[in-house]
């Protein structure tokens, strides 16, 4: 059922990785880095499975084994 991806989205996936990584390099993910993985992944005016899989695999699922902080935001 899923087809390969094309250059492009690939580029597009790595470009997101690359975001992704650098923003939890340090064991915290920020607002404004949350911000700027969700505006990345909205770029191209879609937000693909395979970009909502690489979040889950890089974010959610190390906030959930505890290897990953979220920043509360200091607004509401």
């Amino acid at each position: 059922m899923a087809s390969e991806l094309s250059a492009e989205e690939q580029q597009e996936l790595d470009t997101l990785r690359q975001i992704i990584e650098q923003a939890i390099a340090d064991g915290v993910l920020t607002q404004a880095e949350r911000d700027t993985i969700t505006a990345a992944m909205r770029a191209d005016g879609q937000v693909t499975f395979e970009e909502l899989d690489l979040v889950r695999q890089l974010v959610n699922d190390k906030v959930a084994a505890g290897e990953l902080k979220l920043e509360k935001s200091s607004g509401m």
